[in-house]
């Protein structure tokens, strides 16, 4: 592009120079000071024709130029009214073909951005309309006497608290991974003390749910450097998930061993399993099962969280047979 336009600018000037010769000329020969000989008018006739090719190059390069110029204009301002659809045809110089694509990229982005703003505006409103629905209708039959102050019906008041207290958190920790500002607060942490004290607060819900829950951990594990707090909400957000998705009688278990230059985690179950359609997105967003009560941001919590440690995190799963998480974490 800018040898384009230094072609333009030199045609230009080709064309002052050789306007201004030919005017020169011109003015000497009619006012007699210089003689109309033969080198004169060759001169007076190269110089108008130099004048005549450079505006027609000029021409050129501008027809060329300015149409594909005048739509990336028009879809910009399509852009800044804020319509993502607008695209540009693919047309003209090739430096002006290049920023057409990219232009068409950058809508293309915004667009989806845009989609998925909204699709997660829309879950979100969904996800806080039940816990508040909950606490008003039990709060309301206990202010109009329907229903007595006992801890029967202030419990339903108490879980909804609890379940928006957890989508805030879980909201917050998004906001901080979108922000890039998920920074862990690292110190050696011991990995059966963590599984074990973080399988143990898990211990009585799993025993109402009537699910074994243990353990299988590989012999002198290597100390991790990591957020502690971060590591037990990794593994409470995947015990939950799946005690979630196991029925009674089932087993989950969580193992952990060594493996290349660090452990690697794996929360196992033998409950329903994830659909294969669902698989390759389990780590979204509010993606989740049609059997899932949760708000569908644990899994997406548990690979941020994993990933702002330097490690990686996998699924595998059967329909019918149960689905393994394994994390794997760097020393």
């Amino acid at each position: 592009m800018a040898r384009r336009a230094g072609c333009c600018a030199g045609c230009g000037l080709l064309v002052l120079v050789a306007g201004l010769s030919s005017l020169v000329w011109l003015s000497l020969n009619a006012f007699g000071l210089v003689s109309a000989a033969g080198a004169t008018k060759a001169v007076t006739a190269a110089a108008l024709g130099l004048c005549v090719i450079a505006a027609v190059g000029i021409g050129i390069t501008l027809r060329r130029v300015a149409p594909p110029v005048g739509d990336l204009i028009r879809a910009a301002r399509q852009v800044e009214e804020g319509d993502y659809s607008a695209r540009v045809p693919i047309r003209g110089p090739r430096e002006v073909r290049s920023l057409a694509r990219a232009f068409n990229a950058m809508s293309a982005r915004l667009e989806v951005e845009e989609t998925r703003r909204r699709s997660v505006l829309a879950d979100i409103t969904h996800e806080l309309r039940t816990p508040l629905t909950v606490i008003r209708s039990q709060a309301e039959a206990i202010a109009d006497g329907v229903n007595p102050a006992d801890e029967e019906h202030i419990a339903p008041i108490v879980a909804a608290t609890h379940a928006l207290e957890s989508l805030a958190d879980d909201l917050r920790t998004l906001s901080l991974s979108e922000a890039g500002a998920l920074h862990p607060d690292r110190e050696p942490v011991d990995v059966d003390l963590l599984v074990n004290e973080t399988i143990e607060a898990f211990r009585a819900e799993a025993t109402t749910a009537g699910v074994r829950l243990d353990c299988r951990l590989a012999p002198d594990l290597p100390a991790l450097s990591a957020d502690p707090a971060q590591l037990r909400r990794v593994l409470g957000n995947l015990i939950a998930n799946a005690l979630a998705h196991t029925a009674k009688g089932g087993t989950v278990r969580v193992e952990a061993s060594p493996a290349a230059a660090g452990v690697r985690i794996t929360v196992r179950d033998d409950g329903e399993g994830i659909p294969s359609e669902l698989l390759p997105r389990v780590f979204e967003r509010f993606v989740k099962g049609g059997s899932s009560t949760g708000s569908g941001l644990g899994l997406a919590i548990v690979r941020d969280l994993v990933e702002a440690h330097g490690g990686t995190v996998a699924a595998e799963s059967t329909v019918g047979l149960g689905t393994a998480i394994q994390v794997t974490l760097p020393v």
